[in-house]
């Protein structure tokens, strides 16, 4: 399977149907919940396609440059932008789309919270996410400082992807907890579905997993780094999209912040 071939079946596939439903959805008069209206979805979405690849590409391409994982040169274009495919940075923007894609279909068909934001769960939910995310990472960090090479695709995942996560869950864990249902049933069948995917990729040879900087636990075909690595992302992606959307997040967001958006967006309604 060649890598555009991977994305255009199970990327772009899935991506279409859902816009079209969306579409078909603001023709029927489909919209978001009012606490979840703060942007346009779809330029929620856009913004993390961009910052998705602006914050994965240094890392991606230092991933193959020290070959944690490799593509397999007849499986690609041959256009390559540092070490890593143009395919790899079509990934990089297409899977903010489908897991954007996905949370809008969930948030315009599921019931949302009715009671205010629930002060302890909510703060329970923070902290705890925070302690644990920061001693994850801390461990990460003194894995790669020790040079553990079984571990250092995990580390290096870690070590990248938690600080954005510590940032969202210190700006509005108790936001997230408040939409738990949403967040969860975005997350999880997005994560499983893309790691499934990414399984059929793996068998038919695009790419490979170096097993010497891997644990090597499988499930099935997959090593376990790749399910965390789409699972973590996910988290990204669904946890920044509540955020963004929430009304709840424009209480507590800078007003300066707010103003500057306010005006890229070209929005004179809102309030700050």
């Amino acid at each position: 399977m060649t890598y555009f071939g991977f994305l255009a079946y199970f990327l772009c596939i899935p991506i279409t149907i859902l816009a079209v439903v969306a579409w078909w959805d603001g023709r029927r008069g489909r919209t978001m919940p009012a606490v979840l209206n703060s942007w346009s979805p779809y330029a929620a979405i856009a913004a993390h396609a961009v910052v998705a690849l602006l914050y994965t590409t240094p890392w991606d391409n230092y991933l193959v440059a020290t070959r944690v994982w490799w593509y397999r040169p007849e499986l690609v274009t041959g256009i390559v932008f540092g070490w890593v495919p143009i395919e790899e940075y079509t990934f990089f923007i297409l899977q903010p789309i489908l897991t954007g894609l996905w949370f809008v279909f969930l948030a315009r068909r599921l019931s949302m919270p009715r009671t205010p934001i629930d002060g302890a769960g909510g703060r329970w939910f923070r902290w705890s996410g925070l302690v644990v995310c920061t001693v994850v990472w801390l461990w990460s960090v003194s894995v790669l400082w020790n040079g553990s090479q079984p571990l250092t695709y995990l580390a290096l995942l870690m070590a990248w992807v938690l600080p954005p996560v510590m940032l969202q869950l210190g700006f509005g864990g108790d936001i997230l907890w408040h939409f738990r249902k949403l967040v969860l049933l975005t997350l999880l069948p997005a994560s499983v579905y893309l790691s499934v995917a990414d399984a059929t990729a793996i068998e038919s040879g695009t790419w490979t997993i170096n097993p010497a900087q891997s644990v090597n636990f499988l499930v099935g075909s997959l090593p376990i780094e790749e399910i965390v690595f789409f699972l973590m992302t996910n988290v990204l992606i669904t946890f920044g999209m509540t955020l963004v959307l929430a009304r709840a997040s424009q209480e507590r967001a800078p007003k300066g912040l707010l103003s500057v958006l306010n005006r890229l967006a070209g929005r004179t309604d809102v309030a700050v």
